[in-house]
């Protein structure tokens, strides 16, 4: 049974779904999306014995907005993740991200990687990514264009890989012009902004890097390269995937799964502090 709730995190109501028990799971989304894209998983991931704990980022989904308006500096979120972790008293969580998620999971993984078990960032590499941060900018201009849910659905469909059915990726792309445009925009310049190489060899935990092999965003050289920075972590590319792993990939749970038991497995080299 999936439990539902509003918890009050750093001065905002924000809702969270849980299911299960066990080593508890905390599943981030991507930028201006929210929770339901993991509706798929939460309940499997709690049948193979986790707790799965889905949020609603502030500003996304049924979440309040963060005080401060539409969060432009990915930090925000993880410190909000932080916040999120100690209310639901999560200890030692694995933190699982996919875009904008991935790269909050590299940020919690390099400043509390000896508070996570592990952490598994898809479709995230350690710079920038595939945007310009100028033409983000000019579009939060035009961000309430009635334009602009058709720029997300047909950006969406041409985000998801070509393994995926077209009924399946008609339907994520359907879910994904629900979102804000000013928040979504907002996320996409703190995923340009946000630049973690230098913190890579300060992470402590297991860390294991995904991306898509047909993820249009992402350079998956820069991917490897990343992982590479990170003390015995590893990679993969998955074959006709894209941007979003957990909604394209069927039975995502039970490949999550393995890719934490061998997390789980793993004892990272101690971190090279910068």
């Amino acid at each position: 049974m999936i439990h539902a709730q509003y918890s009050e995190i750093d001065g905002a109501s924000a809702y969270v779904e849980q299911a299960g028990a066990g080593t508890p799971v905390l599943c981030l989304h991507t930028a201006g999306q929210s929770g339901v894209q993991w509706r798929h998983v939460i309940r499997e991931l709690a049948e193979l014995g986790y707790r799965a704990v889905v949020p609603d980022l502030p500003g996304h989904g049924r979440s309040e907005p963060a005080p401060s308006g539409p969060v432009r500096d990915l930090s925000v979120y993880a410190d909000w993740c932080r916040s999120l972790i100690g209310a639901l008293d999560l200890q030692r969580p694995y933190v699982v991200g996919c875009s904008i998620g991935g790269k909050i999971a590299l940020d919690l993984a390099a400043r509390a990687g000896s508070a996570l078990s592990g952490v598994v960032a898809m479709a995230a590499d350690a710079h920038n990514g595939n945007v310009s941060l100028r033409g983000l900018e000019r579009e939060l201009e035009d961000a309430a264009a009635p334009s602009r849910t058709d720029r997300t659905y047909y950006g969406t469909l041409a985000s998801v890989g070509r393994s995926v059915p077209a009924r399946q990726a008609e339907l994520i792309a359907t879910m994904h012009r629900r979102e804000d445009p000013a928040v979504s925009t907002s996320d996409l310049i703190g995923w340009g902004s946000h630049d973690l190489r230098a913190a890579l060899p300060a992470i402590a935990c297991p860390a294991h890097l995904v991306v898509g092999e047909d993820d249009p965003w992402l350079d998956s050289e820069a991917v490897r390269w990343a992982a590479a920075q990170i003390p015995g972590a590893c990679c993969t590319v998955l074959e006709g995937i894209g941007h979003y792993p957990m909604e394209e990939l069927d039975g995502f749970a039970h490949v999550l799964h393995g890719w934490l038991a061998e997390l789980g497995e793993s004892v990272p080299r101690e971190a090279v502090r910068p």
